[in-house]
């Protein structure tokens, strides 16, 4: 009998939060694979299960496809911790700091980590003295990012003080705590990490202002060169940042991080993902197809490193 046919995997997927409609996509793609690879695997939308009931419903290990907040934030980590039940992905500390986009970057600043300028801003301390300050520091213009929220949601790029204000603003609807950052005008990238592996670079071109929710899941106008068009010692440059910067914010089995290249040829980093979309316009399988992994493959890889 193999491992594989021992295991009762719930795949936690859907929820509550803001990205619940990628996350549906995901745990479908993943249960499917999983299924084809021979796993006994269960979908499980965690907005009308109660997951406290897993261990009594026999199953042995949690695939986590749940993306934002009580998914990819440490809280659903937790849970399973407690429940002594295996699970993919960041334990509780690497889930919670890489959905936090300032704690990351203030941790790869302490590590000589590259990334963008930027202050944080919050309801209390939020005005327009303050608004004209970060223009006149970080520049024009500037990208407006809710701390914890994924999926580019909440995000704008803004070019004066009245603008600041109104994004600022808007963001709060998502987090009380805002990162605006230094935008960085070039071409994006991202890394997947599997395991110890470091998956092959790819560039993401879209004709959009930035590679928002939009561009994300809904374009098809959005182009992914995979491998990327850079020099050997931009990659390895870039594949190295990536795993520092993955390991730096305790991140672990599987994730991506997402850089850019500035116009000083240098690569800033912006953010971590520990639990990626798993869509079929997602990135990791994309990497992960270049590697020479297929889906099925890829999945059953990232449950293999469930503990």
């Amino acid at each position: 009998m193999s491992v594989t046919s021992t295991k009762k995997v719930a795949v936690l997927f859907g929820g509550h939060s803001a990205e619940r409609e990628v996350s549906l996509k995901s745990g479908a793609a993943v249960t499917a694979g999983l299924l084809r690879a021979g796993v006994d695997a269960h979908a499980l939308d965690t907005a009308e299960y109660d997951v406290h009931q897993l261990g009594r419903d026999g199953f042995t290990h949690v695939f986590i496809a749940l993306h934002g907040r009580g998914g990819e934030d440490g809280v659903m980590q937790g849970a399973l911790e407690l429940m002594g039940i295996p699970y993919t992905g960041s334990r509780v500390l690497g889930a919670a700091l890489a959905m936090d986009k300032i704690r990351t970057k203030q941790i790869w600043q302490s590590q000589g980590l590259p990334t963008a300028l930027y202050r944080i801003v919050t309801p209390i301390n939020f005005n327009p003295t303050m608004a004209s300050d970060i223009i006149a520091d970080l520049g024009s213009p500037v990208i407006i990012k809710p701390a914890k929220e994924g999926s580019s949601i909440g995000m704008a790029k803004v070019h004066n003080v009245a603008e600041l204000e109104i994004a600022v603003k808007a963001a709060f609807a998502y987090d009380n705590e805002i990162l605006v950052e230094q935008w960085i005008e070039g071409p994006e990238f991202t890394v997947a990490i599997l395991g110890d592996e470091v998956l092959p670079v790819i560039q993401l071109k879209t004709p959009n202002t930035f590679y928002d929710y939009q561009a994300k899941y809904q374009s098809n106008t959005t182009e992914y060169l995979c491998p990327a068009p850079i020099t050997d010692e931009q990659r390895q440059q870039l594949q190295a940042y990536a795993l520092k910067a993955f390991h730096a914010v305790a991140a672990e089995g599987w994730g991506r991080v997402d850089a850019m290249l500035d116009a000083q040829g240098q690569f800033q980093l912006l953010e971590v993902n520990t639990v990626p979309g798993m869509t079929e316009k997602s990135l990791v399988p994309m990497a992960a197809h270049a590697a020479g992994y297929n889906f099925d493959t890829l999945v059953s890889k990232v449950l293999a490193l469930a503990h």
